[in-house]
């Protein structure tokens, strides 16, 4: 009877002798590992990116003399980052309601609940924006253990079957083949383990930035409705302070 020696054995051995279904799970955990690794590095440049630029704004605003001087700065410098995304819609909320007809649903209220609704809809924008990628490294992480588990109880199945139609039972003959299967699953957690980890890590950076957020929305919609603004063609008008709500819950 012919045997297979250990140094034949192996990944490539074993890639050899699946069937169609083995090679599609195969194939999908090489999709999901291609895309958790596409979204890692994509969405920490993505991130590395934003808070440079979050930090360079922060100081800008903090040490302009004003909000005016603020808006200059979003017009010649772009919106890259929450943080000027949000000063920037609330600044454009400003000039819409200074200009506003009373003709549309969106202009009722006084101006400091349009401030609220503006900066509440920048919030949740950024928030999706933040959120993008993170469904499918969740998705990744919570499926990807069980298809190489899937893999290894087909491919012990196999082997089994192949075992008992050769009439030899012995633990050289069982070892080599089970020991394949179970590579599907660890490339199930090979797949499975960085998507978790980044899945959790970058989590934990979304919350930190939007308990920044929200607290530096709450500072916006302070310096606007008490009138800080002080461009003669957008200024609002001088109001007690009100706290915005709550606008996403970390």
């Amino acid at each position: 009877m012919q045997t297979t020696s250990p140094h034949e054995l192996g990944f490539a051995h074993f890639a050899a002798q699946t069937d169609d279904l083995a090679k599609f799970l195969l194939a999908v955990l090489l999709i999901m590992s291609v895309a958790t690794w596409y979204l890692i590095i994509s969405k920490a440049y993505i991130n590395w990116r934003m808070r440079s630029s979050a930090k360079q704004f922060l100081s800008n605003f903090w040490n302009a003399p004003g909000l005016d001087s603020v808006a200059k700065h979003i017009n010649a410098a772009g919106v890259h980052d929450p943080f000027s995304h949000l000063t920037h819609h609330g600044l454009k909320a400003a000039e819409q309601f200074k200009n506003k007809t009373g003709q549309r649903l969106i202009e009722a209220g006084s101006v400091d609940e349009f401030l609220t609704r503006a900066l509440r809809r920048a919030i949740e924008q950024d928030t999706a924006r933040l959120e993008t990628g993170l469904t499918v490294l969740a998705s990744i992480a919570s499926s990807a253990p069980f298809i190489g588990l899937f893999g290894t109880v087909w491919g012990i199945y196999h082997a089994l079957i192949n075992i008992g139609m050769s009439g030899s039972g012995a633990l050289d003959q069982v070892a080599g083949p089970v020991g394949e299967a179970l590579i599907m699953t660890a490339l199930g957690l090979a797949v499975a383990i960085p998507a978790v980890l980044s899945y959790n890590f970058f989590n934990r950076s979304n919350r930190m930035v939007l308990n920044e957020l929200d607290g530096f929305a709450h500072d916006l919609f302070a310096f606007m409705s008490t009138g800080v603004y002080r461009d003669s063609k957008i200024a609002t008008p001088a109001m007690p302070v009100r706290a915005i709500p709550q606008a996403q819950e970390a």
